[in-house]
């Protein structure tokens, strides 16, 4: 009787491999799409956006403050793909159901403290002159969460700090504790939000670099 169901069988498996490697075909073929196809930008308008946030925004600033201000921030891949990767894996390790796609990084723009103030900010070590009130960027994970209305909201949260995932946390008085990814943060990471930043930035690195 087995016997006789085996070309049945050899029929079922050869068509779930059929499937399965045209699967397979056209998840590559959109793979091969997006890595031919990346996002662009007109350099025309890039130019414009840049050329407006420096004749506004930064003119009024360096005004302002009477320095001269950093106007555009850079970090290694292997920085970036490292904190991705960690906002990831530390998501996923204390909540397996989270996927990517509920992921995100949040952009602040920031500013170094006054030289004066580095010594009265805990457990951060000092950049230099160079760096000081200079503007910069600081990136914090977010997570979508879906509120009463059943709108997703990127809110930010601590890949570190499971209480950080519920959107009751932010109703309590405590600060909110985040993620913060620096070369000396493994023995305070309990106590460190995961961010990442320190780019360079330029001022003070030479602008020869730049394109626009």
């Amino acid at each position: 009787m087995e016997m006789q169901h085996l070309p049945i069988y050899a029929i079922v498996f050869l068509c779930g491999a059929l499937v399965l490697y045209i699967l397979q075909k056209i998840i590559g073929f959109i793979d091969k799409s997006e890595r031919k196809y990346p996002n662009t930008m007109d350099p025309k308008i890039i130019q414009h956006m840049v050329d407006n946030y420096r004749n506004n925004h930064l003119a009024a600033i360096n005004k302002t403050l009477g320095l001269a201000d950093a106007h555009s921030v850079s970090f290694d891949l292997s920085t970036l793909k490292k904190f991705i990767v960690d906002i990831e894996y530390q998501t996923k390790k204390r909540n397996p159901s989270i996927g990517i796609a509920a992921l995100g990084i949040r952009f602040y723009y920031a500013a170094y403290p006054k030289e004066s103030e580095w010594g009265n900010l805990e457990n951060e070590k000092a950049i230099g002159k160079d760096y000081a009130q200079k503007h910069t960027l600081v990136m914090i994970p977010t997570l979508k969460k879906k509120i009463s209305q059943g709108s997703n909201l990127d809110y930010d949260f601590n890949p570190l700090d499971k209480t950080t995932f519920l959107i009751d946390e932010r109703k309590n008085d405590r600060p909110v504790t985040l993620m913060a990814m620096s070369s000396d943060a493994s023995d305070i990471q309990s106590r460190q939000v995961m961010a990442q930043n320190h780019g360079q930035t330029i001022p003070p690195a030479d602008a020869a670099v730049e394109n626009y």
